[in-house]
């Protein structure tokens, strides 16, 4: 397939890429900005400049493509207004790409969180938060995935708070640089919550393998670590760098706190089972190790 693909160049980005070239696919790539592009280039893709909010372009790269993956966003959370334009403008991105793709049967894969559901491990059948700090994005989600009876065969990989390549990604990494700037390697509540995780390069595998075969209207969750306590994070962050660890005020985190502070451990047995998916690189604390002090 010639697959058009927003966010090319983040951490999943940039594997999903590698991924789909070495098996055969070509990819297009939205590049914000010359570094972007010279990026992308670099791993065998072709580039048209624009970002989110470049809504023609956006709807451009889809018309031409035999296929969409989408995991661009701004992941400014600074603030919650800063989260809530994030979301806005991945909305509105979303939407043109699902529009563009109506009665072609071609397939548009995006990106969401995994759920959390008390007590237990979330699963591919739980329904994603439509309230709170991120429900915005889960009512997106959710209406991209009812373009499947409008002819896209839409699906959605639902990734763990913490994707992780060389130490660096996700909850974790933002635990890190928490960590470097307060002098110490802190975590909300008393730790025991728990955070699934995935190493980029499997996450990548997988969002090949839904462009390729996901049937319409699908969610799967890309989770090779069920749920590790962030109190075991967070230590190995604090061994790491030479810091202390302890428990730290939630309004540490900003506002992401509220999610920092879930028990949000998450299954994939589904996705392994239907999609043939098995990941195979370090697991979270294993990865970690690679933090440099």
């Amino acid at each position: 397939m010639h697959v058009f693909v927003t966010g090319g160049t983040g951490l999943v980005g940039s594997a999903a890429v590698a991924e789909l070239i070495a098996n055969g696919h070509t990819v297009l790539a939205l590049a914000r900005s010359d570094a972007s592009a010279k990026s992308a280039e670099a791993a065998g893709a072709t580039t048209v400049r624009g970002g989110l909010a470049d809504l023609e372009v956006v709807r451009a790269g889809a018309a031409q493509a035999d296929g969409v993956i989408h995991l661009a966003f701004s992941n400014d959370f600074s603030s919650p207004e800063a989260l809530t334009r994030a979301i806005t403008e991945e909305t509105a991105a979303l939407t043109a790409l699902g529009e563009q793709l109506i009665g072609s049967d071609r397939p548009l894969v995006t990106v969401s969180g995994t759920p959390w559901e008390p007590g237990r491990a979330s699963t591919e059948s739980d329904p994603l938060p439509v309230d709170g700090p991120v429900g915005g994005r889960g009512r997106t989600v959710n209406a991209i995935l009812a373009l499947a009876g409008q002819g896209v065969r839409s699906s959605s990989i639902r990734l763990p708070r913490t994707v992780h390549n060389n130490g660096d990604g996700g909850f974790a990494g933002l635990l890190t640089q928490i960590a470097r700037r307060t002098g110490v390697s802190g975590y909300p509540g008393d730790g025991t919550q728990r955070w699934p995780a995935v190493h980029a390069l499997d996450a990548a595998v997988l969002f090949r393998l839904a462009l390729e075969s996901a049937p319409a209207g699908t969610a799967w969750h890309a989770v090779a670590d069920e749920g590790d306590a962030v109190r075991d994070i967070a230590a190995v962050i604090g061994r790491r760098l030479g810091l202390p660890v302890s428990s730290v005020p939630p309004e540490t985190f900003g506002p992401l706190g509220p999610i920092f502070a879930a028990d949000q451990p998450a299954s994939s047995a589904h996705t392994r089972e239907a999609l043939g998916w098995k990941p195979v690189h370090p697991s979270l604390l294993d990865d970690l190790e690679n933090i440099q002090p």
